[in-house]
C-alpha cells in the first residue's frame, strides 16, 4: 500500500513540474487518500496487537 502512495506521489511531483495542474492535483488527492488508509490500517494493526497481547507458549 506504501507503494502505490509512493508511485502516485512522484506521479503528481513529476506532472506539476511538466505544468499539468489538473493531472498532478488528482494524483496528489489519490496519494492522499491512500496515505490516510495506510494510517488507519496501521493504527487498527497496532491496536489489535495491543489487545490480542502474546500467544501463549506451547
Amino acid at each position: 500500500m506504501l507503494n502505490w502512495v509512493l508511485t502516485f506521489l512522484a506521479a503528481a511531483v513529476i506532472a506539476a513540474m511538466l505544468g499539468f495542474g489538473g493531472i498532478a492535483a488528482g494524483f496528489a488527492d489519490i496519494a492522499r487518500i491512500l496515505f490516510f488508509v495506510f494510517l488507519i490500517l496501521l493504527v487498527l494493526t497496532l491496536v489489535m496487537h495491543l489487545v490480542r497481547g502474546r500467544a501463549p507458549p506451547p
